[in-house]
């Protein structure tokens, strides 16, 4: 922030039930211009794409424009990729791996309380 003072951040916290899976969005603040901006969209851990494809169609109703959405992802299932991808194909992602079992000790071990 302090180098590149034209960056603005928004937040989303989106939670997903722990056993329908679906997603609702807990808070969202954007800055007033965002429909005009590059967003990057930062996710750790896609296990069934439910939360990030919230967040996504949050910010289209925002008029964001889907070719403008890039989503930082760490590790994803090809499952969720799948997902996101059918329902945002013009969206880029990028990610650093793609697994059939998502980590679920990420949090844990980015916070130190493994």
């Amino acid at each position: 922030r302090d180098c590149c003072r034209s960056i603005r951040i928004g937040k989303i916290l989106v939670e997903s039930d722990a056993e329908t899976h679906e997603a609702r969005v807990v808070y969202a603040r954007f800055p007033e211009d965002i429909a005009s901006r590059k967003v990057l969209l930062m996710y750790p851990i896609m296990s069934t794409g439910n939360t990030v494809i919230k967040a996504v169609t949050v910010l289209k109703e925002h008029n964001v424009l889907e070719e403008n959405i890039i989503l930082s992802n760490l590790f994803s299932t090809p499952f969720a990729a799948k997902a996101v991808v059918h329902d945002f194909p013009q969206m880029t992602i990028l990610t650093s791996e793609l697994h059939h079992v998502a980590p679920n000790h990420f949090g844990q071990k980015y916070f130190g309380t493994d």
